[in-house]
């Protein structure tokens, strides 16, 4: 592949990037609800908000299958963002 070819190609590839999401990690013990939301599939706004409500009045998840103690949050979803789950210490 020539050099300019190689060239148009990077700036493709940059310019394309920033419409791909992806999901990330996400601690539920520290995230917003807006960053639940965006960051794990299936959990919308009412569901994030639930985890964040749940977790200031019980205190914070030790596993991810705590978060099927919020109403709304089943096996399926921690299921399908298990490797996007965190459940870090919450800072006192």
């Amino acid at each position: 592949m020539s050099r300019s070819k190689r060239i148009l190609l990077s700036i493709v590839c940059a310019c394309l990037f920033p419409l791909a999401s992806f999901a990330g990690p996400v601690d539920v013990n520290t995230a917003s609800a807006e960053t639940i939301s965006a960051e794990l599939k299936g959990v919308g706004m009412s569901k994030a908000k639930a985890i964040v409500e749940y977790r200031l009045a019980n205190g914070p998840f030790k596993t991810p299958a705590d978060l099927m103690q919020v109403k709304g949050i089943g096996a399926r979803t921690i299921e399908i963002n298990a490797s996007n789950i965190l459940v870090k210490t919450a800072p006192k």
